[in-house]
């Protein structure tokens, strides 16, 4: 016979987060989960404080993407969960387990407005695979057991479960549960065998790959898969780490700003494989690529996650498995296959997408980016938010391996320096570099006092053009010479760095950059390269001709 403890339930809580592997948390403490804290004291559980709540879910996102397992965060109730938000729609949208535990009031004082209350599944019911309250303390094993088995099991997605203040305070009778066995994803072999067999039929084959539920193992295998049917691979929105970009079959992102000839070929294809992608806004050119509801192309979908398939586009082929596993399972059963003209040209056309496209100023994001692929190894982590700065990284960087690209596909701002932090300190021997605009940065320019209070010495480099670019972008575009609220006055970002105890470094020419960077690395500290750049330079593309 089992026999159990009694001690309070956030002991309770933090051995069921032992048996399920979880080595690190984020939190902003608060004292609606103290009896939490108190029992993560006594663990050995890392408990790394963030400096708002959005940073700390950010973080555990993150977590989540790198591991493949949820990444985990604590945050209070009301304003703390409010803030969390920003993570958990990450999570959501970027298809990443993660779960987010809120301090709830005390069960005595629900239901009267009582001091930050909010009603967390009706807050958080968009936004997350599932929300629950602990109402009882002997039941926390189970609900944190159910937690991460929903995380993780077909499309992995946050959770958020809410600790009413008193259940966690109070006394707990349990055993932690042993953690979560998942399914194993795979699709039915008849399934695999027709893939292939209209893949190899097709004369214009293209790969979609993205969303979650990969592996490193998987990744290699989609690359076996490609190479033997000679298959072009584009990368869906902010998933190009999933196939090593030097790969021959490897021809370009499927995002914001794609090779117009990548483009062209994804509409002039006769089969489509869909691996993972959910073919949302920004993977299909605002539902330009293909066609709804019924595409021109065939269109074979492998999704985790059965409501999604269908959900936009008709597919002619239908399977419900984690694209992991099914990659895997491709490449077992594909046969070396005839080459095609289609797939090298394909190649080709990523390769001169590739040349570098001059920009104004006398520092470029061009040359910087051209930079970090000379001197990086393969391995290196590279992480942003949002804002147009983004694009010379997407369109100029090669990443050569599995979870080396930390970006969200939600397009939140703000992004990169808590992933990067997180990244740092999931394996402190990689090199982890973030890349932020202005407006990026200042929104979790806090988070970088983290980075220096656990020694995570990440680089920063912070693309500074005095404004809100995308949004500065899309006005020339839309009221050509009429700019209107996104002009930015901003701080000394290096002077910044130094106030923390950090490295901190400007460079405003393109020779002057290989010296700071080589500095910031070897450093030893959280480091901050303060770009300033040529605000006529809006994109890879655009040119602001007229800047008021």
């Amino acid at each position: 016979m089992t026999q159990t403890t009694t001690r309070h339930g956030g002991a309770l809580l933090t051995e069921c987060l032992v048996a399920q592997g979880v080595k690190r948390v984020f939190c902003i403490p608060g004292e609606s989960f103290l009896a939490a804290l108190d029992g993560l004291r006594d663990s050995q559980v890392e408990i790394v404080l963030a400096r708002q709540e959005g940073g700390a879910a950010m973080m555990a996102e993150a977590t989540g993407k790198l591991t493949g397992r949820p990444g985990v965060a604590f945050v209070t109730r009301g304003p703390g969960a409010t803030n969390a938000s920003a993570g958990v729609h990450i999570a959501f949208q970027d298809s990443t387990p993660m779960i987010l535990f809120v301090g709830q009031v005390a069960s005595d004082q629900r239901d009267r407005e009582a001091f930050q209350e909010v009603d967390y599944r009706a807050m958080f019911g968009p936004l997350a695979k599932w929300v629950a309250e602990i109402d009882r303390a002997d039941r926390i094993p189970e609900y944190v057991s159910h937690a991460f088995h929903v995380a993780q099991s077909g499309r992995p997605g946050p959770v958020v479960l809410a600790l009413p203040e008193d259940m966690l305070s109070g006394p707990a009778e349990g055993k932690a549960v042993p953690a979560a066995t998942l399914p194993s994803g795979m699709a039915a072999d008849q399934d695999i065998q027709e893939v292939i067999v209209r893949l190899a039929k097709a004369e214009r084959p293209f790969v979609i790959a993205g969303g979650g539920g990969w592996s490193a193992r998987a990744c290699e295998a989609l690359g076996r898969f490609a190479q033997a049917l000679d298959l072009p691979v584009g990368a869906s929105f902010r998933c190009q780490d999933y196939l090593d970009n030097r790969h021959p079959n490897y021809v370009g992102d499927v995002g914001i700003g794609i090779n117009p000839a990548l483009a062209k070929r994804i509409r002039e294809a006769d089969v489509i494989l869909a691996l993972g992608a959910r073919l949302g806004e920004m993977t299909s050119s605002g539902y330009t690529l293909l066609t709804p509801p019924v595409p021109a192309q065939s269109l074979i979908h492998i999704h985790a996650d059965p409501s999604e398939i269908g959900r936009v586009y008709r597919p002619d082929l239908a399977l419900v498995a984690q694209p992991g596993p099914a990659a895997i399972q491709l490449a077992a059963a594909a046969a070396e296959g005839p080459r095609r003209p289609w797939r090298a040209e394909a190649r080709a056309d990523y390769e001169a997408w590739q040349v570098p496209q001059e920009t104004p100023g006398t520092l470029k994001m061009e040359r910087v980016v051209a930079h970090l692929n000379e001197v990086l190894p393969d391995d290196a982590v590279l992480t942003n938010g949002a804002g147009n700065y983004s694009a010379w990284l997407h369109r100029y960087y090669r990443y050569r391996g599995w979870r080396t690209q930390l970006a969200p596909t939600s397009g939140s701002m703000g992004y990169g320096l808590p992933a990067a932090i997180a990244a740092k300190l999931h394996d402190p021997g990689r090199d982890v570099v973030c890349l932020a605009g202005d407006g990026c940065f200042q929104m979790v320019s806090q988070e970088f006092a983290t980075a220096c209070q656990e020694r995570a010495n990440v680089v920063v480099l912070i693309s500074d053009n005095g404004m809100y670019g995308t949004i500065r972008m899309h006005q020339q575009r839309n009221y050509p010479g009429r700019p209107s609220g996104t002009a930015l006055v901003n701080p000394d970002f290096a002077a910044l760095a130094r106030a923390h105890g950090g490295f901190g470094a400007t460079v405003e020419r393109d020779e002057d950059f290989p010296a700071a960077f080589a500095q910031a690395r070897q450093a030893g500290l959280p480091a901050i390269i303060h770009l300033r750049m040529d605000p006529a330079a809006l994109s890879p593309r655009m040119v602001l001709e007229r800047v008021d």
